[in-house]
């Protein structure tokens, strides 16, 4: 069994990529925790940061490109997660380099998955 497969939706998916992004710095803040739950609606957030915490890096990637492939993300959804992903950097009035490093990496994955 692949442990990569979820059945997640796509608010799923961007839950779980907005708190792995929150992560990037290694602290998530209360202003990350609020803007994702701002864009976040009606899901159990707990229960996705239950599964983000017991997955490591490769881990997660493999979970986020795995779930890109069978949703069929458009080009517009797809740019729509990325400025929120920017958005979600930017809570803290800039964005670091571990930030940045993960936005560029993101921006590769997202766009081929």
């Amino acid at each position: 069994m692949n442990d990569f497969v979820t059945n997640w939706t796509k608010d799923e998916l961007k839950a779980y990529i907005m708190i792995f992004c929150s992560h990037a710095d290694f602290n998530e803040s209360k202003a990350e925790k609020a803007y994702i739950k701002s864009k976040i609606k009606d899901l159990d957030l707990q229960q996705i940061h239950r599964e983000f915490d017991k997955d490591n890096d490769y881990q997660s990637i493999q979970k986020i490109r795995s779930s890109l492939s069978s949703l069929n993300y458009n080009p517009e959804e797809l740019e729509t997660l990325i400025t929120e992903i920017k958005e979600l950097f930017m809570v803290d009035g800039h964005i670091d380099t571990l930030e940045h490093n993960l936005l560029l990496g993101l921006k590769h994955i997202l766009k081929d998955p």
